[in-house]
Parts: structure tokens; C-alpha cells; sequence
């Protein structure tokens, strides 16, 4: 029997592999490149292949027409004008997401934050709905505040994936470790799939590229890249760039090719 997760899921990924485009970046950091004009932006990542789009769900509501690829309604928010950046408040309802169409919905957790025990409330309160509704749940889970001595710690990493999937999420979505052996040992000890986060905007197209090739070599889901794919000069050329690793899995400097035409 197929249930209402499984067929959210297959919205929001190809062949059970995922490249999401997550864009929810202007509420925390304010407006950047490529979130100016964010719906030509939604646009370009749609013909490049992405599988799903992640924002807020103000985003969806102001669509001027309905997405082509998965969408997924974020359900955290903070500021970096607020007193306390680190401490992600919930900002909406899954019911409601199904309401506007979501196929999916994602919360933020700084483990390791002040404000950690509300966050882990909140994700648990969130997977709890998202399991009576069918809706697939996907936790971006980072190691970030005061009591976090090395947030590239693979082991700290490691700790933070398990702890969103025994919470409840489907997906668990965690920074890259910066190897495939250490990145295999933060998927082998969660029992739900995990995706790589994309980071910080990178200099050069290869690094991106050698991250997304190590995730899955690793045995990563697929990855959720923001700033180094809506901040880019040619959106749609590097999310089919990010693609081919993940779908197709070509190396690094073959999958170039689709940025350097």
C-alpha cells in the first residue's frame, strides 16, 4: 500500500534521490543575490533539474503561478537583528501547509543552543502533526551555539543526525563532515536518510561539486543547496552541475561541464 508520505516524497525527489534548492535564507540574513528576484530565481532552479524548493511559506502564498518541482514550507524562523539568532521559533502549522499545497515541511534546530530545549520540543510537536497528516518532515539540524566547542566535529555531527531522526523527522538534513568516511559514519548511525547541506556561498564551483560527490559516495539521499546555487551567476547551469553528481554520478570535473559551456 502506498501511503501519504510516500507519495509526498516522490514529489519532492527523483528516484528516491534529492536536490533541493533551499531559498528561506531572507528572513534570518535579509535579502541577498538571487533572493531579490527570488521567483525568476525558483524559475531558473526549476529548468535545471532540481527536485524541490524549500521557503517560506509567505513564498508560496505570493506565487504568481504553481511551482514545478516539489515545494517544501519552512516552519522556523529567526532573525539576526533579534536577541538571540540561534534560537529558531516555530512560525506555522503543517495543516496549513497542506492548505497551500506544500508537499513537504522543514524545521530548523541549533543543537547546542540556550534555546535547545524549546527547539527539540518543537521538532517533536512538529513530526507528531506531520505523522497524522502524512507529510513528509524534514530537519535541518546543525550544531550552533554556546555549548558547541567544534561545530565540524564529525561526532558532534553524528549526534545531531540522530537526535533529529529519533525525534521523528523522515529526512535529516546535516552539514558535510568534509570526507566520505566521516560523512558514512554520521548516515550509518541514523536511521533516516540524511542530506548534505550545501554551507556557506564557496569560491569556486569545484569545491561545491567535490562536496556533493563526497555526500554520496557516502551514501547521502542527496544534498539541499542554497547560497552556492540561488547566489550563483548562472542558477540553472550549476543546479544541473549538482544533478549530475547526484542522479547521474558523475565525478566533479565532468559535471563541470554544465557550468563551463
Amino acid at each position: 500500500m502506498v501511503w501519504g508520505k510516500d507519495v509526498r516524497i516522490s514529489r519532492i525527489t527523483e528516484n528516491g534521490m534529492m536536490v533541493c534548492i533551499p531559498m528561506d535564507h531572507a528572513v534570518s540574513s535579509g535579502v541577498m543575490r538571487g533572493l531579490d528576484r527570488i521567483y525568476r530565481t525558483i524559475e531558473l532552479v526549476e529548468e535545471g533539474g532540481a527536485t524541490a524548493v524549500l521557503t517560506n511559506k509567505g513564498i508560496l502564498k505570493h506565487m504568481p503561478r504553481p511551482p514545478r518541482v516539489g515545494f517544501i514550507v519552512h516552519l522556523s524562523a529567526s532573525t539576526s537583528l533579534g536577541p538571540d539568532p540561534n534560537w529558531k521559533v516555530r512560525d506555522g502549522t503543517v495543516l496549513n501547509a497542506l492548505r497551500m499545497g506544500a508537499d513537504a515541511v522543514s524545521v530548523h534546530i541549533n543543537i547546542g543552543s540556550r534555546a535547545e530545549p524549546h527547539m527539540l520540543r518543537k521538532l517533536g510537536m512538529v513530526a507528531d502533526e506531520c505523522d497524522e497528516y502524512g507529510v513528509p518532515l524534514i530537519a535541518m539540524m546543525y550544531p550552533r551555539g554556546e555549548n558547541v566547542k567544534d561545530p565540524s566535529d564529525p561526532k558532534v555531527i553524528a549526534h545531531v543526525a540522530r537526535v533529529g531522526a529519533e525525534l521523528g523527522a523522515d529526512i535529516v538534513k546535516v552539514p558535510y563532515t568534509g570526507s566520505p568516511e566521516t560523512f558514512r559514519e554520521v548516515i550509518e548511525s541514523c536511521p533516516a536518510p540524511v542530506v548534505m547541506a550545501g554551507g556557506p556561498k564557496a569560491d569556486r564551483d569545484e569545491d561545491v561539486l567535490e562536496m556533493v560527490w563526497g555526500a554520496m559516495r557516502a551514501g547521502a539521499m542527496g544534498v539541499t543547496i542554497g547560497r552556492n546555487v540561488f547566489m550563483h551567476e548562472d542558477p540553472k547551469a550549476i543546479v544541473r552541475a549538482i544533478r549530475a553528481v547526484v542522479m547521474d554520478g558523475k565525478r566533479p570535473e565532468e559535471a563541470l561541464a554544465h557550468v563551463r559551456r
